[in-house]
């Protein structure tokens, strides 16, 4: 599994239990950027969330640290019930003010090698339907609409599919 990858004064590396508070910072400044009537109140500690996330044995969490501030985040894992060549994108964001500047690319390509390192030949992400951003950015790496999962009436993300390439 990926530990570390460096490029400049970019960092790619998994991510520690003591920053868990700047990452839940970062996923909320993120979360509200595509919410058009503001961020819910969702009721979730997401502190406690990515700390788990951070410790969880069957998954990692990759951050992006920049000259000793996070500016991106991803967590995956195989889901439950899921075939062990799959892994889950649960969670991917990037801090709002390093937006366009190559962080979300850098992050999905470490995933990416993490994904085929582990042997994983499909990944799969659900995103919020309201997240444009968000969908434009995956459909430029490679991600599709997931013909297993399509999206049931009202509900609020959209189910997306990647093929993890091979050596």
């Amino acid at each position: 599994m990926i530990s570390d990858r460096v490029r400049g004064t970019r960092v790619i590396r998994t991510a520690l239990p003591a920053e868990v508070e700047r990452i839940a910072a970062l996923h909320r400044r993120a979360r509200s950027t595509y919410y058009p009537d503001g961020l819910p109140d969702d009721g979730i500690d997401w502190a406690a969330a990515w700390r788990s996330a951070v410790e969880r044995p069957d998954g990692q969490v990759l951050c992006v640290a920049e000259d000793g501030t996070i500016t991106g985040v991803a967590s995956f894992r195989t889901p439950d019930g899921a075939p062990a060549d799959t892994v889950k994108l649960f969670q991917f964001h990037v801090d709002p003010g390093h937006w366009r500047s190559g962080v979300g690319t850098a992050l999905h390509a470490a995933c990416v090698e993490a994904w085929r390192a582990d042997g994983r030949r499909a990944a799969v992400l659900d995103v919020h339907v309201d997240n444009r951003r968000a969908q434009a950015f995956y459909a430029r790496q490679g991600w599709v609409p997931d013909p297993e999962n399509p999206p049931a009436e009202g509900d609020h993300h959209l189910f997306l599919r990647f093929t993890v390439p091979g050596e």
